[in-house]
């Protein structure tokens, strides 16, 4: 049977590489999603001729109207027209790539719809994992990782998650691994964006330099797994080549191996259980010569605790630092603070948010907005 998909995010670097893997694999598009970018938007209905395309940007959405007026595709506009998109009846699975907070309600969208769920947007779970994950769990949802690293956590754990007893999630140290605390006082934006292995859109990319990725992705992994944040080791792996690996009760440890490529967990997701071809460069162990393996500086790169010390407390502070850390980081890429500020926001974040056990999507929503205002108010 042909899959159908709904691809939140197509324009972007996860939205783009999943269509390659669609183009491949003869999968049909029902829905796709994206901010703005629509000069791609309509090249790629004009390909896939889906059902419905949602556009964030309202007017944006009213030039894609015009340019599709030709064709028999529903155009649909803001939060709303992409929460449409990600519960479309007509689909199986929903790819979820959007870019921040955004992603949270068409993923709580999706999943009330009872659609199987490939997630690559980290902030759903960083911000709403609890009301996420109960959510899923009610309606018997399956939510498939797309990350490379909790890819690779899920396939380890095929057939063994009740014998884990610790996540080992590597990290590539970015462009900045080795430099002090006063080395970083005056990189800019250029030098944050030169990831050494990954191609990744501007937003993740300063997320790995701070290492604030990384937090984010133990947060996520708390929720994905079901396990706690002490229960997770964070090693700093240069090659990229083991994108991670699991410990059970036993000692042994299992890894997932490949070179640095993001389709492969991009297609794992669309084709889960089953794993199809997926043309590319093989990994060769005796070319790549040897593996290194360090611990993560967490005095220089205070984004990783913050983002340790917020899982651990719960409730809200998770999406306080990322709100706070999505704020800095479009105001460090605009050049208006500097690259060493972020960690600073993203601590003053969630210091200042107070301790809730139970709460709402819209409290998640109110804890975002407040920890994105505390950053725009220390620069005014």
């Amino acid at each position: 049977m042909c899959k159908k998909i709904s691809i939140l995010g197509s324009t972007g670097s996860i939205g783009t590489q999943a269509l390659d893997v669609v183009r491949r694999h003869g999968f049909k598009v029902t829905a796709l999603a994206a901010n703005k970018n629509i000069k791609l938007l309509e090249s790629q209905a004009r390909e896939f001729k889906p059902a419905i395309v949602a556009v964030m940007d309202e007017a944006a959405a009213r030039d894609l109207k015009i340019r599709l007026a030709d064709t028999n595709i529903k155009v649909v506009s803001g939060a709303e027209g992409v929460c449409d998109a990600a519960a479309f009846s007509d689909c199986d699975i929903v790819l979820n790539s959007i870019v921040g907070i955004s992603g949270l309600r068409p993923t709580m969208a999706a999943i009330d719809a009872g659609k199987t769920i490939a997630l690559a947007n980290k902030e759903t779970l960083v911000a709403g994992g609890d009301l996420v994950m109960s959510s899923a769990s009610a309606r018997n949802v399956k939510i498939l990782p797309v990350d490379s690293e909790h890819s690779a956590i899920f396939q380890c754990l095929q057939g063994g998650s009740k014998f884990l007893k610790k996540i080992i999630l590597t990290a590539s140290g970015g462009p900045f691994f080795g430099k002090t605390k006063q080395e970083l006082a005056n990189v800019l934006p250029a030098d944050a964006l030169k990831h050494p292995n990954w191609s990744m859109g501007a937003k993740i990319t300063i997320d790995s330099a701070t290492l604030m990725n990384k937090g984010l992705e133990v947060i996520e992994a708390v929720h994905l797994f079901g396990v706690g944040p002490d229960d997770i080791e964070i090693v700093i792996h240069r090659e990229s080549i083991i994108h991670s690996c699991v410990e059970f009760k036993d000692g042994s440890v299992i890894a997932q191996l490949g070179l640095p490529d993001m389709k492969i967990p991009i297609q794992y997701a669309l084709t889960y259980p089953d794993r199809y071809e997926c043309p590319g460069e093989r990994l060769s162990l005796t070319d790549i010569g040897k593996l290194t393996f360090y611990q993560p500086d967490f005095e220089t790169f205070q984004c990783l605790a913050h983002c340790i010390r917020a899982i651990k407390a719960g409730g809200l502070k998770p999406a306080a630092a990322n709100g706070a850390n999505e704020q800095a980081v479009e105001l460090f890429l605009k050049g208006k603070i500097k690259f060493t500020d972020i960690p600073d926001f993203v601590g003053r974040a969630v210091d200042n948010q107070s301790h809730i056990e139970s709460f709402s999507l819209e409290d998640v929503f109110r804890a975002d907005r407040m920890a994105r205002e505390l950053v725009l108010a220390s620069i005014e």
